[in-house]
């Protein structure tokens, strides 16, 4: 029919003038006709495209939470560990410099020797022995920099296998056109990533191949790596609001098993490495020995709880916890809640609830709402930074065990689907295993440092 319309369209168009006013209104009218048809049908294909992102999306969603299903039934499960993933690059450059620290250290204390030898006077013998006891102290400082580093690379490789790993298998002696477009697609849509992040990527890509400027597989790492920068650095909303005068409250959230109690103890420990004073507020008080728990970090990190009787009101418990911090002068109350399951409704409402008090015992309270998610279950994480953000105003996520998973993708879709920064990653079972989390540095672990240099040569 289109073609037909056209081609009438263009017979009149060609008729000498003085056709009369009949014809040019029968040719305003078909052009208007085949303009409304093109806008419809881009209208068409564009809807058509979102109905099959969000089958791809849903689709995902549902296999990751089958997946996850199938082996807490199994009682199996990612067992195998990608530590500290993007702390790689510090902990090499700690190395590097633990290095040069003993290195310095040796010459000064062959510098000293050789002074002692000319002069027997005790002051020197003194230098001479402090010279030596720092140099042993920065040759074991520098040992365990290595050894960190060590452990990391060999960790991470679980992780560059799997999304970095599969991309560079997929593209692997392949011409680099836009046929690589349904391979690179195959690996992205089966990632952590999500659906809509893997079309974002997807269409860095491609802008990239139609400009030209793609020639190899590294400099399509390097394209997907900007990408995921971008992605990473999207969600900066500034510092977390935890220094200035008066007293901030944090209010910590997460389904059980999660690990809020222990992100708790170890938020604690930094916190007071930075010279602030910390108390804990035991808001769970539903779970067996969850109040223990976290009496146990209370004890190590030597900062006051309060607490109430099992089964209290968490809301009041949290009020008390507030209060309590006002009179002692505190800097910063962390706040633990119940392990809510982000499927019920009324706890969910709970959490509301305690929100809402928590406002009541100091104004702006809570001054910072910090979600923590298992990084194990992958999609899983973002599904439930959707459900608790509609129920609290999510303002950080922590993402732990990310030393005990290869499923670190997820990093990039909370970041590209919730705009929520994340504030802290887990990395392992020490008390100083919180690390703040850095977008560059995770995507140098995931691609390696060198990918942008070896897509320049």
């Amino acid at each position: 029919m289109l073609p037909g319309l056209l081609t009438h369209t263009f017979w009149l168009a060609a008729q000498p003038e003085g056709g009369g006013a009949g014809d040019v209104a029968s040719l305003a009218l078909l052009i208007g006709f085949c303009a409304g048809f093109v806008v419809l049908a881009f209208l068409f294909l564009r809807k058509k495209r979102k109905e099959r992102l969000d089958i791809l999306a849903q689709a995902s969603e549902e296999a990751a939470h089958q997946h996850n299903l199938d082996e807490r039934a199994l009682g199996t499960g990612d067992g195998e560990t990608v530590p500290k993933a993007d702390e790689l690059v510090a902990a090499q450059r700690e190395a590097a410099q633990k290095q040069a620290d003993m290195e310095r250290a040796a010459r000064e204390r062959k510098r000293i020797e050789a002074e002692a030898q000319k002069d027997e006077d005790a002051a020197v013998q003194e230098r001479l022995a402090a010279a030596r006891q720092k140099e042993e102290q920065a040759k074991q400082d520098a040992d365990e920099a290595k050894a960190r580093a060590k452990q990391l690379n060999a960790a991470l490789k679980k992780t560059r296998d799997g999304l970095v790993g599969r991309i560079g298998k997929a593209l692997a002696g392949k011409t680099i056109d836009e046929g690589i477009l349904d391979e690179l697609e195959a690996v992205l849509f089966t990632s952590d990533v999500g659906a809509r992040t893997a079309e974002r990527l997807l269409e860095a890509v491609k802008s990239k191949l139609k400009a030209g400027e793609l020639s190899d597989v590294a400099k399509v790492q390097a394209a997907l790596k900007a990408e995921i920068v971008d992605i990473l650095d999207g969600p900066s909303h500034g510092p977390a609001n935890l220094d200035g005068d008066g007293l901030r409250v944090v209010m910590i959230v997460g389904v059980n098993g999660a690990g809020k109690t222990t992100s708790i103890g170890k938020l604690t420990h930094r916190l007071k490495g930075q010279g602030k004073t910390v108390l804990l507020g035991a808001g769970d008080t539903f779970r067996a020995a969850a109040t223990e728990q976290l009496e146990i970090w209370a004890e190590r990190n030597e900062c006051p709880i309060v607490k109430g009787a099992e089964g209290a009101d968490p809301a009041s418990v949290l009020y008390d916890a507030v209060t309590a911090a006002q009179s002692q002068n505190v800097d910063v109350v962390l706040c633990d809640t119940a392990g809510r399951l982000h499927t019920k409704v009324n706890l969910m409402e709970e959490l509301s609830k305690v929100h809402r008090v928590l406002g009541k015992a100091q104004e702006g309270a809570p001054h910072e709402v910090w979600l923590v998610l298992d990084a194990t279950v992958g999609q899983n994480a973002i599904q439930q930074a959707k459900q608790f953000s509609e129920a609290v105003p999510v303002t950080g996520i922590v993402l732990t065990k990310l030393d005990g998973t290869a499923k670190g993708g997820v990093v990039i879709g909370l970041c590209a689907e919730m705009n929520i920064p994340v504030r802290y990653i887990g990395v392992g079972e020490q008390l100083s295993d919180l690390r703040p989390f850095s977008a560059a540095g995770f995507a140098d672990a995931l691609f390696g440092a060198d990918i942008v240099e070896k897509s320049a040569a």
